[in-house]
């Protein structure tokens, strides 16, 4: 089995500080997706849960993308919500990605290491 990590080292946190982890890791045509927030030249942007959740999803797809995967391979997506009440707002924008091909899901409740309202990573699947 070959195991290819995309994007080593080019992840950015805050200060433009290298992240000591690989954007997406793949393996037998499994792509594994780290958690996204909603990030722009590692600082946190946007206002609202729609803007926010918008960023970070546009984030998470970016990666899968540039690894060859579109959203119909995506298998699986796990969610963290700093507010629960940002639960049916979330489901809007992410019903506006996926609805075509919703996978799996996992949403909880977190407190978020950066200051932000949502993290989403996800699973995609692609037959090589």
């Amino acid at each position: 089995m070959t195991i290819t990590r995309h994007g080593v080292g080019q992840a950015k946190g805050n200060g433009q500080k290298a992240l000591p982890f690989a954007k997406a890791t793949e393996a037998d045509g499994w792509l594994y997706v780290s958690g996204q927030t909603p990030m722009r030249d590692g600082e946190v942007v946007g206002r609202g849960i729609v803007e926010q959740s918008e960023i970070a999803i546009e984030n998470m797809l970016k990666i899968a993308a540039d690894a060859g995967y579109g959203p119909e391979d995506i298998v699986r997506v796990g969610v963290w919500l700093d507010d629960p009440r940002d639960f049916w707002s979330f489901n809007g924008v992410f019903e506006r990605y996926f609805g075509e091909h919703p996978p799996a899901r996992a949403c909880v409740q977190s407190a978020m290491v950066v200051d932000c309202k949502v993290e989403v990573d996800c699973i995609a699947y692609r037959r090589k």
